[in-house]
C-alpha cells in the first residue's frame, strides 16, 4: 500500500513538474510569437514611412489629373520619379528586394512619362502605375488609409484604376469629363 501511494505520489509531482515546463514552454512560444509579430507591424509602419515621398508624389499626381492640370501633373510626375530613384530598397527584407526593384523601375518609367507627355498620355500612365504604387504598399505597407477605387468605363469600358486618401470618388482617368465615375474596391489600411 504504501509503495503504491509513494508510486502515485511521485508520478504526481512528475506530471505537475512537466505541466509548468509546459505552461513555461508555451509562455515563452506565445512570448516570441508577439514579439515577432510586433516586430514585423514596426516593420511595416517603417517602410510605410519609407515610401512616404512616394506616395505624396503619387497623391500630386492624381490630383492635378482630377483637376484637368498637365502642367502640375507634369511637375509631380517628375517628383514620383525622383522619389522613386530615391528609395533605397536594401532596408527591406532581402527576399522582397528583387519584387520591389522591378516595381520601382518600372513605376519610375511611368512616372517619367507622365512627365513629359500630353494629359491623355499622362492619364494611361498614372492609371497603369496605380497598380504598381498599389503593389508596392502590398509589400512594404503605406503611411495612411487609401482606397483603391476603380472605373469600369475607363480604356473603353476595359476599366481603370487609382488610389486615393479619400472615400470620395473624384476620378483621375478622365477629369471633369466623368468626375464621379467610379467606386471604392479595397480599403488598405496602415
Amino acid at each position: 500500500m504504501k509503495t503504491t501511494l509513494l508510486t502515485i505520489g511521485l508520478a504526481l509531482t512528475i506530471i505537475s513538474c512537466n505541466n509548468s515546463k509546459t505552461e513555461k514552454r508555451a509562455a515563452e512560444t506565445t512570448n516570441e510569437t508577439t514579439a515577432k509579430a510586433e516586430n514585423t507591424a514596426a516593420s511595416d509602419q517603417e517602410g510605410g514611412k519609407a515610401i512616404t515621398p512616394i506616395i505624396d508624389a503619387y497623391l500630386a499626381v492624381k490630383n492635378a489629373l482630377v483637376n484637368d492640370n498637365q502642367e502640375e501633373a507634369a511637375k509631380s510626375g517628375a517628383t514620383l520619379a525622383t522619389a522613386l530613384a530615391s528609395l533605397d530598397i536594401s532596408q527591406f527584407d532581402v527576399d522582397k528586394q528583387t519584387e520591389l526593384q522591378e516595381i520601382v523601375e518600372v513605376a519610375k518609367n511611368h512616372g517619367e512619362h507622365i512627365s513629359k507627355s500630353e494629359i491623355e498620355h499622362q492619364r494611361e500612365h498614372f492609371e497603369a502605375m496605380s497598380q504598381d504604387i498599389k503593389d508596392l504598399t502590398a509589400i512594404v505597407g503605406t503611411d495612411r488609409t487609401l482606397y483603391h477605387q476603380y472605373c469600369p468605363m475607363y480604356n473603353d469600358n476595359k476599366g481603370g484604376m487609382w488610389l486615393s486618401t479619400s472615400e470620395e470618388i473624384k476620378n483621375p482617368l478622365f477629369g471633369a469629363k466623368m468626375m464621379k465615375c467610379g467606386k471604392v474596391q479595397e480599403i488598405i489600411s496602415l
